[in-house]
């Protein structure tokens, strides 16, 4: 089994539901337990969850660590594209992990100087890997990136969708603005936080390549956890296919499960639920303020619809702008900042929390986003979910109203809260329903900012 770094947030699942994390290769000098901890579901189908400590989704995190884990994740496709070796962080990525002061600028720093770029087609999955798609894109620096995603758009038809069979909520759409810019013979590098199986990836492979075939597919996620099965299936569409299908991954290995995990699993939190303590209503509630960020006209605000490698350039000549808007509208006391993204809009927020922290060297800024993920929090050392707040969807979701989380925003116990909340969301999610909602929940923790950005329309 592989070595649990002290304080690792997966000991409480592993100790009660008996889930253990094997290592497998290295390829950057860190394992699994590494770059992710261990939560408890409310999914019938699947009793545990990876919480990714590089992704920024359920765990507030330094934001250069975030995009630097993607880039360097895009550095791993990149080199295996173009068959050189794979890049070598030395101990930068361990290091940001343990919070060493100036890893996680460092690693960032070293994954964005300049490359050659690689002309493909990088798909990332919604709603989690979003910004580690684009992220991956970033790194080839020639690439066009597309994310899937849960929201139709008038005006735009869909490519074709697939189904991710472990999820919760399973539609999933592909809506380019320009569906030829996916129908080039270039590599297409399809990204995910985690390869558990790979049938999302394989269904993907299939489904594309009936509408144009294409020579070459790479697999990117964070964790790669197949087993031999597994690999010998994707060896096998391979060759069905007559095309050239490889992964990559940040660390390999596999989780081990026991047999009757999904009951203990499912008894578990059955237990957890009914000994629930709901929060009291808090003794007072801050202001809500808003900034328009001007967001550079006709620029989309991440890659639902496509996104270029002009466009990305676009951005990074407006970030230091927008970010210089942010800080003085924060205040000068502000010292520990979250930004908070929306579901599937990832990309930006991270972006924008990046340069926040490149503007305010002296605050400690994270990033995070919401999620539909239904996790259990415990408010435990040992466990990686140890808050929750829970409010209704604010979009209008094609798929019906529902309860959305916001998770490791409002302080566990022994820890300082965030003294400033900015909460990017699209144009689409800010709605009257939002003050109610999750304004109402964040606004109880700390004075919140909400910087909206406006969602590309259709034709």
């Amino acid at each position: 089994m592989t070595a649990r770094p002290p304080g690792w947030p997966g000991s409480w699942v592993a100790a009660r539901l008996g889930v253990r994390l094997a290592d497998g290769p290295r390829p950057v000098g860190v394992g699994l337990a590494d770059l992710v901890g261990l939560a408890v579901r409310r999914n019938p189908r699947r009793a545990h969850l990876l919480v990714s400590a590089v992704l920024g989704k359920h765990v507030p995190t330094d934001p250069r660590l975030v995009h630097g884990s993607g880039l360097l994740l895009g550095e791993l496709v990149r080199t295996r594209l173009r068959g050189e070796e794979p890049p070598r962080p030395g101990s930068l990525l361990a290091d940001a992990l343990r919070g060493a002061p100036g890893a996680a600028a460092g690693l960032r720093d070293l994954m964005r100087a300049p490359r050659t770029p690689v002309d493909a087609v990088v798909l990332g999955y919604a709603e989690t890997a979003t910004a580690l798609g684009h992220s991956v894109a970033d790194a080839l620096g020639g690439a066009y990136y597309l994310h899937s995603t849960r929201r139709p758009v008038a005006g735009f038809a869909a490519y074709g969708g697939f189904e991710e069979e472990h999820s919760h909520a399973t539609s999933h759409l592909l809506l380019p603005a320009d569906p030829a810019a996916l129908d080039r013979d270039v590599p297409a590098v399809l990204v995910d936080d985690e390869l558990s199986t790979g049938r999302t990836v394989l269904n993907t492979i299939e489904a594309l390549h009936a509408v144009h075939p294409r020579s070459h597919y790479v697999l990117a996620a964070l964790v790669d956890l197949r087993g031999p099965d597994d690999r010998a299936r994707m060896d096998g569409l391979a060759e069905r296919l007559g095309t050239r299908i490889e992964a990559v991954a940040l660390a390999q290995g596999h989780v081990d499960l026991p047999g009757d995990i999904l009951e203990s699993g499912k008894a578990l939190v059955s237990d957890l639920t009914a000994r629930a303590i709901l929060p009291e209503d808090a003794a007072e509630t801050f202001a809500v303020s808003r900034l328009d960020l001007e967001w550079p006209a006709g620029l989309p605000d991440g890659g639902r619809h496509g996104f270029l490698p002009a466009q990305r350039s676009r951005l990074e000549k407006d970030l230091g702008r927008m970010a210089d808007a942010l800080a003085a509208a924060l205040g000068d006391d502000a010292s520990r900042i979250l930004v908070l993204g929306f579901e599937e809009l990832m990309y930006a927020p991270l972006r924008l929390a990046e340069a926040l922290a490149d503007t305010l060297p002296g605050a400690d800024v994270r990033y995070s986003t919401t999620t539909r993920s239904p996790v259990l929090a415990v408010d435990d050392p040992g466990y990686a979910i140890r808050t929750r707040l829970a409010f209704e969807a604010h979009d209008d979701p094609a798929d019906g109203p529902g309860e959305r989380y916001a998770y490791n925003v409002a302080p566990a116990s022994g820890q300082d809260g965030f003294d400033r909340i900015v909460f990017v969301v699209d144009d689409v999610g800010d709605t009257p329903a939002l003050a109610g909602g999750l304004l109402a929940r964040l606004r109880a923790l700390a004075p919140v900012l909400v910087a909206p950005v406006p969602a590309r329309r259709g034709l």
